[in-house]
């Protein structure tokens, strides 16, 4: 198998996902996963999209160092077999020169004319700068592709116009240039998405010219939005990197993009790799569209963030924890704080970047300043004589979260409050929100300083 990006932009979820695929059965078969770059746009290409490309299948769990794994190889690199092939196809008559500009062709024809007239065909032309190379297509019959996900569709051979293999600077074309890398590396299973479906008639005439059998295609089925729009760069959020940043598993998102297109056995959806691995069948992949629903992915990653113990939490939050993520100066975090507060964090974020505004009152001089949750909670004459009362009763209480509830609860029952009704000034007052971790574990980690200083703070800004 083999994954062959472009280096000329971000890396698409579409493509991560035939990453995985082609990794799932080269390791399930014993086979070899090859990736290759295909750098021969060369005024696209850039090294940081290469390096962005290796980042993140390493992220992915593609790994660099296993022994089904080649690469990278560069096509680049190849480009004298490519241009070798081009003079095979030339002299067994599969291919002719040509000297055609775009407004040769239009002259010919009326303006609204797309493709090539075939006018070359017959002049014999030899190479030289400005002429390209285009590969004899048949006039007749039809190209069959066996496609194990797609079944047979059948291309009218008629339709295919004699396409250019080599242009007229003597630069290789992805047509030939992938055929004659994939021949070379001994490919034999090509999956990858279902936009390259119209190029793979060329191509599987170019293995049959060049005297090899085509591999096995596979073409799995395009990613759409939630208006059942493909997946568009300019309009959806489609970066590995982005959700990456954001603070999704690499487990969460290998699991969810194998599920684009293909189920496992039973009812189930979130499952090891080692079982995905051990299941995936290509000939199970359904040819519709797959939805790319981000608040599943979203959920699923929230499973997997609750299924970690603890210490790989507080690991995995790491990066949110320091700047620039983190609101605070480095020498106020203490990771031993943090450490205390990560259980209560672990069940509330769904990605990991939502752990910031969990735990910054812990960490800030002052609670974050949140206009909304403060008139929200503040308005009204009851807020000043809770505050006042509670700030009173947590004086002499023992700081464990049981007695604090208590305590508050109590203030809350002398003015006819429930619980929920009279926490709410002394949330806003010690962590500036009206909703995040429990609320009395928090200040039993706060302390009795800060949050005794705190509840003062806010009644002098009550006035009070």
């Amino acid at each position: 198998m083999r994954f062959a990006p472009s280096p000329t932009g971000i890396f698409h979820v579409g493509g991560a996902r035939s990453s995985l695929h082609n990794w799932a059965l080269a390791r399930q078969q014993g086979g070899t996963f090859v990736l290759r770059i295909e750098d021969t746009d060369a005024s696209r290409n850039s090294p940081e999209w290469t390096d962005g490309i290796l980042s993140a299948m390493a992220w992915l769990g593609i790994d660099s160092h296993d022994s089904a794994y080649e690469g990278p190889y560069f096509q680049s690199q190849n480009r004298d077999a490519q241009v070798a092939a081009g003079r095979q196809l030339v002299e067994g008559g599969r291919a002719y020169y040509c000297d055609c500009t775009r407004e040769d062709i239009v002259a010919r024809h009326d303006p609204s004319f797309r493709g090539y007239d075939g006018h070359c065909r017959e002049r014999a032309l030899v190479a030289a700068p400005g002429r390209a190379l285009r590969f004899r297509t048949p006039d007749e019959g039809t190209t069959v592709v066996e496609d194990v996900v797609r079944g047979k569709p059948e291309f009218d051979n008629a339709g295919i116009e004699d396409f250019v293999i080599l242009r007229g600077d003597g630069s290789v074309l992805f047509l030939l240039a992938n055929v004659v890398d994939d021949v070379t590396q001994r490919i034999t299973h090509v999956i990858r998405g279902e936009e390259h479906l119209p190029n793979t008639p060329k191509q599987q005439m170019l293995w049959e010219a060049l005297g090899h059998t085509p591999p096995v295609w596979a073409h799995i089925p395009v990613l759409v939005n939630e208006k059942r729009q493909k997946l568009s760069k300019r309009r959806d959020k489609v970066a590995l990197e982005s959700y990456r940043a954001e603070g999704y598993l690499a487990a969460a998102m290998r699991n969810y993009l194998m599920l684009l297109g293909w189920s496992p056995s039973g009812d189930r959806e979130i499952l090891p790799w080692q079982e995905i691995e051990a299941e995936f069948r290509l000939a199970d992949v359904t040819p519709s569209p797959a939805f790319f629903d981000e608040k599943k992915l979203r959920a699923f990653n929230g499973e997997y963030i609750r299924a970690l113990d603890v210490p790989a939490f507080v690991d995995a939050c790491a990066p949110w924890l320091v700047a620039p993520c983190a609101p605070w100066v480095p020498h106020d975090f203490d990771p031993e704080v943090f450490a205390e507060a990560a259980p209560l964090a672990q069940t509330r974020v769904t990605v990991l970047s939502e752990i910031t505004a969990l735990v910054d009152f812990l960490f800030l001089p002052e609670p974050p300043s949140d206009e909304a949750s403060w008139t929200k909670a503040m308005t009204g004459p009851a807020a000043p004589d809770l505050l006042r009362s509670a700030g009173e009763a947590y004086q002499d209480a023992p700081w464990e979260a049981e007695e604090l509830k208590a305590r508050l609860e109590a203030v809350g029952a002398e003015r006819g409050l429930k619980l929920g009704k009279a926490q709410a000034p002394v949330r806003v007052a010690v962590t500036g929100r009206t909703v995040g971790l429990p609320l009395f574990e928090s200040l039993a980690i706060l302390g009795r300083d800060r949050t005794l200083t705190r509840i003062a703070a806010a009644l002098r800004r009550l006035g009070r």
